[in-house]
């Protein structure tokens, strides 16, 4: 009578190793592929916020330098322009 059941000959617990191993690597890959796919989205939202605030900083900085640039170029030519020459004396014949 045949039920089926056979003793595990020499090649089953290589077999059966082998099956593990590639559940616990397939496993291991989509618990991989998940974790990232989160921690992406997570990195994403925080740093969004944080580079705004940042923007805002390089912007308020850049202005501050070219306000300050141009008060700069402003008195240097003031300085090295010549002024207005004084009007010529006037005569007093008439």
């Amino acid at each position: 009578m045949h039920t089926g059941i056979e003793p595990p000959g020499p090649r089953t617990v290589p077999v059966l190793i082998l099956i593990f191993l590639v559940g616990a690597l397939l496993g291991v890959l989509v618990g991989g592929m998940l974790c990232v796919r989160y921690l992406r989205r997570e990195v994403a939202a925080d740093i969004g916020p944080r580079l705004r605030r940042m923007q805002l900083q390089l912007d308020n900085l850049e202005a501050a330098i070219n306000l300050a640039m141009l008060t700069r170029y402003a008195e240097l030519g003031e300085r090295l322009a010549p002024g207005p020459s004084p009007p010529a004396p006037r005569s007093a014949l008439p």
